[in-house]
C-alpha cells in the first residue's frame, strides 16, 4: 500500500487546502459517495494528525500524507493515486493494484 501524489496535485493542496510545510493530510474511507473499489464508500482527507497507527506515509514538499490503522481495510491491496483534473480544477484519486 501506497500513497502517491502528483505535483499537480501537491500543488492544489497547497492552494485550495492550504496545507502547509508541517502540516499533515490523512486520507479515509467515508460512508457514501462512489468508489471503484468498494461498493457504498468514498474517499474522504482531512487535516489532523494520526489518531491510530499509521500504516503509510508519503511526504511531500514538508507535507505528510497518510492512511491510518482504521481505514487500512479500505485501501487493502491497492495504492492510492493522487492526480490533478485540470477540467474540473479538483484532486482525483485512483486506485492500482500493490505489487
Amino acid at each position: 500500500m501506497e500513497i502517491k501524489i502528483s505535483e499537480k496535485a501537491l500543488q492544489w493542496f497547497k492552494e485550495e487546502v492550504e496545507v502547509h510545510e508541517g502540516d499533515t493530510v490523512k486520507f479515509q474511507a467515508k460512508y457514501g459517495g462512489y468508489s471503484p473499489i468498494h461498493e457504498g464508500f468514498s474517499l474522504a482527507f482531512s487535516i489532523n494528525e494520526p489518531l491510530k497507527e499509521t500504516i503509510t506515509t508519503k511526504e511531500k514538499n514538508g507535507i505528510t500524507f497518510f492512511i491510518d490503522g482504521s481505514d487500512a481495510w479500505y485501501f487493502e491491496g491497492y495504492d492510492l493515486i493522487v492526480n490533478y483534473d485540470e477540467n474540473l480544477k479538483e484532486v482525483t484519486y485512483d486506485y492500482e493494484v500493490s505489487k
